[in-house]
């Protein structure tokens, strides 16, 4: 029984070309007890990738985190098999804003101890006891009060490039990281001050309301089904949009356009530019913002270093890399010291 990938990523990017079919960018979570994770890490394989669906996926004890590519024609089938799933049913679903049919290009279901890697201990707090759900109407009221405080839940190349107006935008490279700066810095409101928080699709504010409780925060808020919902209702509802700039994602796309605003800066020259790019050197694969001068000046590559390898023939950098463990500087998120203009 298969349950693995059996394709590359460029042999499923030639399938998805040749079948031009839409495809469906999604996401979803729901915290919930999963007595056996692997053997329901299995069945979610089988199920979907018997319809096409792509994706990364995490399960744990607690629950599920799931970014996926559904085939537009298989998404009745698959929002059934969800609704077969107790806990599943009637899930929310975060339809992307802008859709892209190679926005994952392989089905990756894995087992993890947590869903989101938060560094907290459960046993020690009440992860139920969450903070008040707001959709984007209550959102944008109470942002406006002079007793909210807004803090953006993720971290620092995420909010670089898009956040809402007068958010609290901590510089972490770790959702972890944020816990204890956050509750540290707030310290002083937790009786006065109405605590509100965001995140891209609402998954980092479950756990993160729950924890600001335990530590004496009164009045938590958070925007329900994160940045990407409230875009959706912002235009459902033709609400006034309060996020400046691209909302960051997690698949190949690496961004969806929320307003005109260009809130960032090339990270080579520092002229405005929000564009996302992994250096062009496999040894490296930095993340970092790039315009189209420097891409096209520097290769793609995020240093002059990089720029002189990725000229080398193919098999000579495969031979530089030899024997080295990669350190994929993509962690570092635009934190190079060869960046000028970084954050």
């Amino acid at each position: 029984m298969q349950l693995y990938n059996t394709l590359s990523a460029k042999e499923r990017e030639a399938l998805i070309e040749e079948a031009g079919k839409e495809r469906l960018t999604i996401s979803f979570y729901k915290y919930a007890p999963i007595g056996n994770p692997r053997i329901f890490r299995n069945h979610l394989f089988i199920h979907w990738d018997a319809l096409e669906v792509l994706g990364r996926i995490y399960v744990a004890h607690e629950g599920i985190n799931a970014q996926l590519s559904v085939p537009a024609e298989h998404f009745t089938d698959f929002k059934s098999h969800l609704d077969s799933i107790s806990f599943l049913e009637n899930v929310r679903l975060n339809i992307a804003i802008e859709q892209d049919n190679k926005s994952f290009l392989k089905l990756k279901v894995k087992v993890r101890s947590k869903i989101v890697a938060d560094g907290l201990n459960d046993r020690t707090f009440d992860v139920t006891n969450k903070g008040v759900h707001v959709d984007a109407h209550q959102f944008n009221e109470l942002i406006e009060d002079p007793d909210t405080i807004l803090v953006d839940m993720r971290n620092h190349y995420e909010s670089e490039i898009g956040h809402f107006k007068n958010a609290i935008t901590p510089d972490v490279d770790t959702f972890r990281d944020s816990l204890d700066i956050i509750e540290k810095e707030l310290a002083a409101h937790k009786e006065d001050k109405k605590l509100v928080m965001y995140c891209t699709g609402g998954i980092r504010c479950e756990k993160a309301s729950a924890y600001y409780k335990h530590k004496g925060f009164k009045q938590v808020y958070q925007l329900e089904g994160g940045i990407i919902e409230y875009t959706r209702q912002v235009g459902a509802k033709n609400l006034e949009n309060k996020f400046l700039g691209k909302n960051f994602v997690f698949d190949h796309r690496r961004s969806e356009r929320i307003s005109d605003d260009v809130i960032a800066q090339c990270h080579q020259c520092g002229q405005p530019c929000d564009t996302h790019v992994n250096c062009a050197n496999e040894a490296c694969h930095l993340l970092f913002i790039q315009c189209a001068a420097c891409a096209e000046k520097m290769d793609q590559c995020c240093s002059d270093t990089c720029q002189e390898i990725h000229a080398l023939p193919y098999e000579e950098q495969k031979k530089l890399r030899r024997g080295k463990e990669v350190s994929n500087k993509i962690f570092k998120k635009g934190r190079s010291e060869a960046l000028k203009y970084k954050k």
